[in-house]
């Protein structure tokens, strides 16, 4: 396939030319904590028999949310390919101690250009009765990286590692009401807001570094979308987003006007159409990186009341982009793996194609041809993830903030999703 970028910002100008690049100017900063004591240590690996993905005898997975470490487990030799020789760890930032507020839930994505990681709050309970839960956004801000003092200095760039960073809770602006799935777009972050009770609210927003966000799309023929919950885009002018009615569910959004439906906005024509259907609740998408490959998760089997439903769906599915007189479609649906624990609530694809979910019992990691080579466990599971720079991984782990350093010698990021031009 063939595409041609076209830059979000020539549909949504910015016309001051003096943009501040602090979204807290368009935001309320709530607190902002300093963590200068980071320091990576090794990630333990785990060689298992494939059969006991499937199996919790082994009972090797520590599932309690906040425990000190995570650790690696190996399925397939492959596996090794993709954490290299000296995989680590870093914890950047955990509440676990103080709060069991889950600050580090959804939205996980990496601006490069600032070095800074955004993620999206679980709800948050009002202090009001009578008002809704919110969403605040977290802005982790790398202040300084540094290596290991063995590394030859030329090697320094390589092996850089985050050792002081900034943590900020910011409101989101008042026309963006829940924010949950985002990515990286030119100089800002295209997100989607869930909404809330008032009549046309949720869709898809784009926020530029110091400015409002805008509005990109928040009807569907008129109707109201669900709960738009996560986004990608391709690098040309298409943007991807899964919408689902989870907050109807929970009390939280009006009857639903449309199904629960996959899209596909085009921001050179505007034309918005739905391109999926058919899935109990989408969620998480993500393209491969020959945008041939469209991945979209089902997690029907997740209830409202943390339960899980296992006759329903924990699925991550393939559709192939194709292009048919002009216009592109997703294509020959089919089962691409099912979640071992809980439900794939976000996927990303490295440059080698391989996938990864965040799922009940941490990131669950494929490869493009749909088999398990590995899992990194995280303790309490992971609920969003992104790849930052020189292929270190965020993990969101609801309470926790996690870096891993995955191989760097033979993967590289998607700048065009990760960086700012």
């Amino acid at each position: 396939m063939t595409f041609r970028r076209t830059q979000l910002r020539d549909h949504f100008p910015i016309r001051n030319n003096t943009v501040n690049t602090n979204f807290a100017d368009i935001t309320c900063a709530m607190a902002t904590v300093s963590n200068s004591k980071l320091h990576p240590w090794a990630l333990q690996v785990n060689v298992a028999n494939h059969s006991s993905r499937y199996s919790h005898a082994e009972g090797a997975i520590n599932r309690e949310a906040g425990s000190a470490s995570l650790h690696l487990r190996q399925y397939q030799p492959a596996f090794r390919d993709i954490i290299g020789e000296s995989p680590d760890q870093t914890l950047l930032f955990s509440t676990s101690e103080t709060s069991k507020t889950r600050f580090f839930h959804g939205g996980c994505v990496y601006v490069q250009a600032r070095d800074e990681i955004y993620a999206t709050s679980d709800l948050l309970p009002s202090g009001n009765s009578s008002m809704l839960p919110s969403v605040v956004i977290s802005r982790i801000c790398v202040k300084l990286r540094g290596w290991d003092s063995e590394v030859a200095q030329e090697e320094a760039d390589k092996s850089a590692y985050i050792i002081s960073a900034e943590w900020a809770k910011l409101r989101p602006p008042t026309n963006m009401p829940m924010p949950a799935g985002a990515c990286v777009q030119d100089a800002g972050i295209l997100f989607c807001s869930r909404g809330n009770l008032t009549a046309g609210s949720g869709g898809v927003f784009y926020m530029p570094p110091g400015r409002p966000p805008v509005a990109v799309v928040t009807k569907f023929f008129d109707r109201s979308f669900n709960s738009p919950q996560q986004i990608t885009c391709d690098k040309s002018s298409g943007l991807w987003f899964t919408d689902s009615s989870d907050d109807r569910l929970s009390g939280m959004r009006p009857k639903p006007e449309i199904r629960n439906q996959v899209y596909r906005f085009d921001a050179d024509t505007g034309d918005l159409r739905v391109v999926a259907d058919g899935l109990g609740r989408p969620c998480g998408i993500a393209l491969s990186p020959d945008e041939e490959t469209m991945y979209i998760t089902d997690v029907e089997a997740a209830q409202p009341d943390g339960a899980l439903d296992v006759s329903l769906g924990a699925t991550i599915y393939a559709y192939d982009v194709v292009q048919r007189s002009g216009g592109v479609f997703l294509a020959n649906r089919r089962v691409f793996a099912y979640a071992a624990e809980g439900v794939p609530l976000a996927v990303v694809c490295d440059q080698a194609g391989n996938v990864y979910a965040a799922c009940g019992d941490g990131v669950e990691i494929w490869s493009a041809g749909g088999v398990a080579l590995g899992l990194i466990v995280v303790p309490g599971g992971c609920s969003s993830l992104c790849f930052g720079r020189d292929n270190e991984m965020f993990i969101c782990a609801g309470q926790s903030l996690w870096r891993v350093q995955l191989n760097k010698e033979t993967q590289k990021n998607r700048g065009w999703t990760m960086e700012a031009e």
